[in-house]
């Protein structure tokens, strides 16, 4: 799942340039001096200096690490993107699991440096005489405010002790601040430090660990993978980086026929629309190495990276899941546009890293969460610029016992079916968060192994378990992806075939078992005397094409204007029936019949009451 990102998209009418202005911060230049206690050179005596995006200085002893910012650095756009990289192995706090990206801005108020979230949800056009009315009538929020240690002599760069920024304001994510879990627990300074500090050229990459201890007076909640409760880490990862600059990119304008995630502000120099805000989808930076082929590889694919903590019988699935989605970029000109590689056991980096696009396993105990593919942006243009995805390794390894558990006990009872399956599968105390495709994809793989037991005369080979399995995984790999890609939940998606169609495999290699792989589908068993098909979609569908090729196919045009009629002949397809698209607010607040989850086939009735039988 992705985070839900509310507001319709629209094409026609917006007004659009290229290029806008959002709030410039108007400071004070009073010159600071610096504390004679505490000069340059003596505060970073010792340390270990890491050159890169910003100067890293690190005193292993002390435990300090120090970064110098720049003159020029002060009041530009920087992207954070928090990360946990050691969880608890419960609800959402999964290792791997991101939190919300955001850009934030360094800022010099006399003797000190301010950590300031930008406002840029409201723009202009540049020369636009509005602009100062965004000064005036928007604020930007200034989360910190830390103490300049000292100023460089010559270069006149500011030092600033990184424990000030990261472990005296809880944390950057907002974690602490948006769960019931600290409710129970507080932030104890005394058990929190900085493990761990790397930078390169255009990153910088930190790590924090929160210790937490159970508050006086409160009894501990059920969190069972800890051995004691009065006490926890958490370990946050930080990837710190500069915004693409001048790189060719062209943001893309959303249309409410087919789903994106999208950016979207207001344009206050849109003086003739009434709603007056911009919506750019959300999209990798794709450019053709050959503009004028019909099909030509991409200057720089989107390569993924597989964890090498990956079991490794899982990790051909989870390939297969990542290079699905290749036929789709095909529609839009390019030939392997994703590439999957193993992360090297020795490898030198951490899949926190913000240069590497991960797939990650999760160990967890007591987490429905299947899986989550989260992407973090450019949020000025809609710009992809990395993504990880989380596996729950725990989902499958409790799937494969639960079959084992079956088969057996069915055999014992003669196949009779009066065993309680639910008993089996009932489950763990889930975090709320969690509840959605995380449930539903659990049950829906525990249905299908419970179905097959009592479907088969006896224990089925080995092979049929493997491919059950493996054709569940490359499909949750698969739709997570998708997200990464921008795409949005198709909730229609699982319309595309009438019923006596779900098995025939002339039909599913063709055009595919489901129009879109980003639905919740149910799992696809064969009624009794029929031949069993793919249990799991083993390829997009026409409307997962069809919506790469809007948001990915070039136009060559130069600004978001000039792709109107461009675009406009790609989504006029939208009422072709495989194209059939509706999104999470469609699901939860209208009645269209043919918009379920973990549904399958043109009649739902029908389905449903095969299943039953």
């Amino acid at each position: 799942m992705k985070r839900l990102q509310i507001g319709l998209c629209f094409l026609v009418g917006l007004s659009l340039c290229w290029g806008l202005t959002f709030l410039s911060p108007q400071l004070p230049t009073t010159a600071a001096t610096p504390d004679p206690n505490h000069p340059f050179t003596e505060t970073i005596a010792n340390t270990e200096i890491h050159d890169g995006l910003f100067t890293l200085y690190k005193h292993q002893e002390a435990g300090h690490y120090y970064l110098e910012i720049q003159p020029d650095q002060l009041n530009r756009n920087y992207l954070c993107i928090p990360s946990l990289s050691q969880g608890l192995g419960e609800g959402r706090f999964l290792s791997g699991i991101s939190g919300n990206s955001f850009l934030f801005q360094f800022r010099r108020v006399n003797d000190q440096i301010q950590f300031v979230i930008p406002n840029i949800n409201f723009r202009t056009r540049p020369n636009d005489p509005q602009q100062g009315n965004l000064r005036q009538s928007f604020s930007d929020s200034v989360l910190y405010t830390l103490p300049i240690l000292a100023i460089h002599p010559d270069r006149q760069s500011f030092l600033i002790d990184l424990s000030d920024l990261l472990l005296h304001h809880e944390d950057l994510a907002g974690w602490m601040q948006n769960s019931s879990l600290f409710s129970s627990y507080d932030l104890d300074e005394d058990k929190s430090y900085l493990s761990q500090g790397r930078v390169y050229p255009q990153n910088l990459e930190l790590e924090a660990v929160y210790g937490f201890s159970l508050r006086p007076g409160q009894s501990p909640p059920n969190l069972p993978a800890l051995p004691d409760d009065r006490a926890f880490n958490l370990t946050i990862h930080y990837s710190m980086a500069e915004l693409p600059e001048n790189n060719g990119y062209i943001p893309r304008l959303a249309d409410d026929r087919l789903g994106y995630f999208i950016t979207a502000y207001k344009n206050l120099s849109n003086l003739n629309d009434s709603d007056g805000f911009v919506r750019y989808i959300e999209r990798w930076h794709l450019e053709p190495q050959d503009p004028d082929a019909d099909l030509s590889p991409p200057k720089q694919p989107i390569v993924f990276w597989l964890d090498n903590t990956t079991p490794h019988q899982y990790r051909e699935a989870v390939k297969e899941g990542v290079l699905m989605w290749n036929a789709a970029f095909e529609q839009a000109g390019f030939k392997d546009a994703l590439e999957v590689r193993q992360m090297p056991d020795n490898a030198d980096w951490s899949p926190e890293d913000i240069r590497y696009n991960t797939i990650r396993w999760a160990s967890t105990s007591g987490s429905g969460l299947a899986g989550i593919g989260p992407s973090h942006i450019n949020p000025l243009t809609g710009e992809i610029l990395s993504a990880d995805i989380v596996i729950n390794g725990e989902i499958l390894r409790n799937r494969v016992e639960d079959y084992e558990t079956f088969f057996h006990l069915n055999e014992a009872l003669g196949c009779s079916g009066e065993g309680e399956p639910a008993a089996l599968f009932s489950s763990e105390q889930l975090n709320e968060q969690d509840i959605c495709f995380s449930l539903g994809a659990r049950e829906q793989f525990a249905f299908g192994l419970t179905s097959l037991s009592l479907l088969q005369p006896g224990i089925p080979p080995q092979g049929e378990q493997e491919k059950f399995i493996h054709q569940y995984l490359r499909a949750l790999v698969a739709h997570e992806v998708g997200h990464t890609l921008g795409l949005r939940h198709n909730f229609h998606g699982s319309t595309l075939l009438k019923m006596e169609e779900l098995h025939d495999p002339e039909i599913t290699q063709r055009r595919g078992l489901v129009g879109s792989v980003m639905d919740y589908v149910s799992v696809n068993l064969a009624p009794q005397g029929v031949e069993q098909g793919d249990y799991f979609p083993t390829m997009v569908g026409p409307y997962d094409k069809w919506a790469i090729e809007y948001g990915y196919k070039p136009s060559g045009a130069l600004v978001p204007i000039a792709e109107r009629r461009f675009l406009e002949q790609i989504a006029q397809r939208a009422s072709e029936p495989e194209l059939a698209y509706a999104t999470d607010e469609d699901y939860r607040g209208f009645h269209d019949p043919y918009v379920n989850q973990w549904d399958l086939s043109q009649n739902i009735l029908d389905y449903s009451q095969a299943q039953m039988e």
